[in-house]
């Protein structure tokens, strides 16, 4: 079958405001509910971070109340210990994304340290939209389209409806007081249309190749509406 390309996080911490480094990386979900749907599927999936480092899982996703209970809690860790590609990332400065039938980014509140402002990343975010490919974004993840800077100077997902984490979800979270700034504005700034739906219910938004999903509950969707696109 295909390869897909997941590129995640290569940070373990998200400065806030005041400098202060919380903890953090991926979002256990995210990662996980579309590398299930993918590998049962038949395809193959390729890990990609900034300067090929090793991802770090936010401890906090693997609680069990996030993840419906202990029997759920349980076998997000077991699928994330088998999830050899985690463990043996290629560089995404190194990526050719020719070699892909379509790219995922799984969110955590890592990308807002790393991922917003990655020039590589930006640049394959850009020609992945240009491609037609389908291209997958959950979450926190959506902060990887503000370093998607055209040659004029525009961004790449102006004009496109899309979803992220909200503000709403951001200050339930506990962390709209203390962030530098906050995906939605963000995501508004650049010229996006930004949709939103319930606060942590699932909620997905197609725009031509591009599906965006607005927090962890929406990744599952999201993986089969990218199923559905490579057909």
């Amino acid at each position: 079958m295909s390869k897909i390309l997941f590129v995640v996080t290569g940070a373990d911490f998200w400065t806030l405001a005041d400098g202060t480094k919380h903890p953090t990386g991926f979002w256990a979900e995210e990662a996980v509910a579309p590398y299930e749907a993918f590998k049962a599927a038949g395809h193959e999936i390729v890990v990609a971070t900034p300067g090929g480092v090793t991802p770090t899982v936010d401890r906090g996703s693997l609680a069990p109340e996030l993840n419906g209970g202990q029997e759920g809690a349980d076998r997000v860790a077991a699928t994330l210990a088998s999830f050899d590609e985690l463990r043996r990332p290629i560089r995404l400065e190194d990526v050719d994304l020719d070699a892909y039938a379509a790219v995922y980014y799984p969110g955590g509140h890592g990308p807002m340290e790393d991922l917003a402002v990655d020039a590589d990343s930006g640049r394959l975010l850009t020609r992945a939209l240009e491609s037609g490919k389908p291209l997958g974004v959950v979450c926190h993840a959506p902060s990887a389209l503000l370093a998607a800077t055209k040659e004029d100077g525009g961004n790449a997902f102006a004009g496109y409806r899309l979803t992220g984490f909200t503000n709403i979800e951001e200050t339930q979270a506990g962390f709209a007081d203390k962030a530098k700034w906050l995906l939605q504005d963000r995501l508004v700034e650049i010229g996006a249309h930004f949709q939103e739906g319930e606060p942590w219910a699932p909620y997905v938004v197609v725009d031509r190749n591009l599906v965006t999903g607005q927090n962890p509950a929406s990744s599952a969707p999201l993986a089969a509406e990218l199923l559905r696109m490579l057909g």
